[in-house]
């Protein structure tokens, strides 16, 4: 006997709370995918915390679309067992995503650190890079419209005459430019690239911590939906 009333409408509102979740693990993912390039290819991070936000956020994502198997076959057959699996993986999975934010959160707070030693190792293997290498570094001068860590000076060591920057430290990029202007205003960008890093480091951590918080939210509801539905499953087993 399948559940009547009430019930068959928890019924198809847990299968469609299925469908968003298969959203939401995209959205976990597609969140996760675009944090992590944002780290990797904005800056060479040689701190593990940088990445550990990001990974949990793309794990979960994936498993979602697992559990939302869980939910939608139980929902469609009403089987118990099934419903309740899903409800506890989904409690498991929201533990997981409370981790994700905390840990979100405290790099968030060390980030200017992490961001300081990053961008100083890799002004300091510049020369002796890859061109890819450079070429990363030079997008992100370009890109933030920045020069150094700190500053323009940070590129003393950059050429012989101890006055060259990299022409990407250029307000207007061109062959050269670079050359003995380190301290010119006009033509090199003196603000070092420090600050304007951490500041899209911390938007993209902000959407991270957002996403696992509304994605918590719906899994919350999807969990008292699959409870409802195992006390109506259960109830008309008793019948029975």
């Amino acid at each position: 006997m399948g559940v009547v009333g009430g019930m068959k409408c928890v019924k198809y509102l847990l299968f469609f709370f299925n469908f968003l979740f298969w959203l939401c693990g995209l959205a976990l993912v597609v969140v996760g995918v675009l944090v992590q390039l944002g780290l990797h290819k904005t800056l060479m991070m040689k701190d593990a915390t940088a990445s550990g936000a990001p990974i949990v956020l793309i794990a979960v994502g994936v498993v979602i679309f697992f559990i939302a198997f869980f939910g939608c076959c139980g929902a469609w057959k009403e089987n118990h067992c099934m419903v309740a699996t899903f409800a506890v993986l989904l409690v498991l999975v929201i533990l997981v995503e409370i981790a994700a934010v905390i840990a979100g959160y405290i790099f968030r707070n060390k980030l200017s650190v992490v961001v300081q030693d990053s961008l100083e190792d890799m002004i300091s293997d510049y020369k002796n890079g890859t061109a890819e290498f450079r070429k990363s570094l030079d997008k992100l001068q370009e890109d933030l419209k920045c020069c150094g860590v700190n500053g323009s000076s940070d590129w003393t060591d950059f050429g012989a005459d101890k006055n060259s920057v990299p022409d990407s430290c250029c307000v207007k990029v061109a062959t050269g430019c670079g050359k003995g202007t380190m301290k010119d205003a006009a033509k090199v960008y003196q603000k070092g690239c420090h600050d304007a890093v951490v500041t899209f480091l911390k938007k993209n951590l902000l959407w991270v911590i957002i996403a696992a918080i509304v994605i918590a939210v719906l899994q919350i509801m999807g969990i008292v939906f699959a409870c409802l539905l195992m006390r109506g499953i259960r109830s008309g087993y008793e019948v029975m």
